[in-house]
């Protein structure tokens, strides 16, 4: 690149540095190092003298959260911005380290195609992105406050949440609205059990005796406020993530064919890798950027061990989440996690399924018109039919202590 600069941020201010060709000597290239503020102004000066150099690539280091004003400020002034992983960057050890330096070291690695630039999806992706993951905090929060609740319970002997499995259900807030009025007979308590909870009356009368007092109450009740508003904020923060990804129902009704995707998880799919695929030219390129592959570690001609590396933690929950579920369904997804969780392990078993999860969603977000088909859980059996067979009567043979002998009809098949 004839002409580039790379920005090394920090909170109150950057170095830029800029490289261009030198017009008195040919083939020499003029280098400018100036700091500047992260303030606006500064940020709209730094602008002038890049168009006034004919700056045509920005690079700089994803540090933090600094970087994404300056970037999205320079990418509105129309330049081509870069953000780059700091490890793929990293400066060469041995050399003092300097603001000034990590700048000209980056604008070198930029001018001479060292490097890649991470994805940045659009400002509609970022804005999604934005309230996708307030919600999912919003819920954690939320669930640590109920986890604060019954740990409260817990010291005042109230063992609501062995009795009942939903603690915050129809019958659950009932029995604690009436703990917090102040109501500490146990019988009294388990008549306000609804629906399939009456069958266990006797049960809760017993888990309801302990001794709750006011202190107790009190907590109770601040936390009950906080789960409710808490309740609250995700509904409005749920609407508005509706109203912003409208542009996007399509895409979110092809996720959601899928199973283990519901809406709630296909929003936060398509706000994590947005809907334009040809930033990863293939589906490998995208499971290798979420880190849902495994990466190579040879040394000596040895294969050794390697983890997957940091990817993206708010896509990785939601992959795992769908996992979870699909763990439990009568899917081929679903057969490919248990198949691999007993050969492998969990861990593993989570991290293929991810991958196998990440190839459906590009190659669904990739043509419109395509549509999802499950394969059935009994696909590798069909598939590898005689393997299995032939497992089959290895197993029976080990079993018995016989020799077996499988038949069609009246002749012998297989031994």
């Amino acid at each position: 690149m004839e002409r580039v600069a790379a920005l090394d941020i920090g909170k109150a201010g950057l170095m830029a540095c800029i490289r261009v060709p030198n017009d008195r000597a040919t083939g020499r290239r003029r280098q400018e190092v100036r700091e500047y503020a992260t303030t606006t102004g500064a940020l709209l000066r730094l602008a002038d003298r890049l168009r006034e150099l004919a700056v045509t690539r920005v690079a700089m280091e994803a540090t933090s959260d600094y970087w994404k004003p300056v970037f999205y400020l320079l990418e509105a002034e129309g330049f081509e911005c870069w953000l780059l992983n700091a490890t793929h960057v990293k400066n060469v050890p041995g050399r003092p380290k300097t603001d000034k330096l990590d700048a000209v070291w980056l604008a070198k690695v930029v001018e001479r195609g060292m490097c890649a630039p991470s994805f940045v999806p659009p400002k509609p992706i970022r804005r999604l992105r934005d309230l996708t993951r307030y919600r999912r905090c919003l819920i954690r929060d939320r669930t640590r406050e109920k986890q604060r609740l019954e740990k409260l319970l817990e010291d005042a002997q109230i063992k609501l949440s062995v009795v009942a499995s939903d603690m915050f259900g129809v019958s659950g807030r009932a029995i604690l609205a009436a703990l917090i009025a102040g109501q500490r007979d146990p019988q009294v308590l388990a008549e306000l059990a609804r629906g399939r909870l009456r069958s266990k009356i006797s049960q809760l009368r017993e888990a309801l005796t302990g001794h709750l007092d006011n202190h107790h109450a009190l907590l109770c009740a601040k936390m009950l406020d906080r789960v409710d508003a808490m309740t609250a904020d995700i509904a409005e923060v749920s609407t508005a993530i509706e109203a912003t990804i409208a542009p996007y129902e399509a895409q979110v009704t092809q996720l959601d064919e899928i199973t283990g995707i519901g809406v709630t998880c296909a929003q936060e799919l398509i706000a994590e890798l947005g809907v334009d695929m040809a930033v990863f030219p293939t589906a490998a390129h995208l499971a290798s950027w979420a880190r849902f592959a495994p990466r190579a570690n040879q040394s000596a001609g040895k294969n050794k061990p390697a983890t997957t590396g940091k990817g993206n933690p708010w896509l990785a929950s939601t992959l795992g989440e769908i996992t979870a579920v699909l763990a439990r369904s009568d899917t081929f997804l679903g057969e490919r996690y248990r198949r691999l969780s007993r050969r492998r392990g969990k861990l593993r078993a989570i991290v293929a399924t991810g991958n196998s999860i990440l190839t459906i969603v590009w190659h669904l977000l990739n043509d419109p018109n395509a549509h999802y088909h499950d394969l059935g859980a009994d696909f590798h059996d069909t598939r590898y039919h005689q393997r299995h067979q032939h497992n089959l009567i290895t197993q029976l043979e080990r079993l018995t202590g016989q020799k077996v002998t499988l038949t069609t009809g009246d002749q012998p098949a297989a031994a």
